[in-house]
């Protein structure tokens, strides 16, 4: 049986919650449950490990946070699906590229159900639309357990992309299940998504709390 606690936590400022990822895979040992967060952010770019500055095309008053995954330079905004995946890889065996197609294959079987067909690309992780990036992954791996996640564009500003090379792209377009023509509510996405992650990973029992 593969279990999961699955956390709500609304809407979020970036910070506090990078610390208590990191700070939930210090202390998780060979026992501690696997999670996945739900959640939105306050408007906030992240600048991946090895992120140059150059892809930052516009100073903006949207904060600038310097952080631990992979990639370049990314927005979180409201109206943006966040699941960020605390597994312990090894115990699932999992390799790193084995979990990005997982967590890909996720965002492409929901634009499935929607007839929206989305593709992966191998030279730049995500799910893109015609060419539009609707799905941006990053990941950190410390110990053999994986934080970070996955972002999904739902029904959001898409305005501070433009002030960026999304993920290091020049000229790269982006788009997001509303300009799909998807009606839908954020919370309805994430149960959507989160089903998606479930079946990509075998989960059969999860747990939901509110909050941290």
């Amino acid at each position: 049986m593969s279990l999961l606690r699955v956390r709500d936590l609304g809407c979020q400022q970036y910070l506090p919650v990078w610390e208590k990822m990191q700070a939930f895979t210090e202390q998780r040992d060979n026992t501690t449950e696997d999670e996945i967060w739900l959640l939105e952010h306050e408007p906030v770019f992240t600048q991946g490990m090895n992120g140059k500055p150059e892809h930052i095309l516009n100073k903006t008053e949207i904060p600038v946070v310097e952080i631990d995954r992979g990639g370049q330079v990314t927005y979180h905004g409201p109206g943006q699906l966040i699941a960020y995946c605390l597994f312990d890889l090894k115990r699932k065996k999992f390799g790193i590229r084995q979990m990005v197609t997982a967590l890909e294959d996720a965002v492409i079987d929901l634009l499935s159900d929607e007839s929206i067909k989305a593709v992966a690309r191998k030279d730049a992780p995500g799910v893109y639309v015609e060419g539009a990036k609707i799905a941006a992954l990053g990941l950190r791996v410390k110990r053999g357990c994986s934080y970070h996640g996955l972002s999904l564009n739902v029904d959001m500003d898409l305005t501070p992309f433009k002030d960026i090379n999304p993920c290091g792209y020049e000229n790269l377009d982006v788009t997001q299940l509303k300009n799909l023509g998807i009606k839908t509510t954020l919370s309805a996405a994430k149960e959507k998504l989160l089903v998606k992650i479930c079946q990509q990973f075998s989960i059969d029992q999860i747990t939901r709390l509110n909050g941290f």
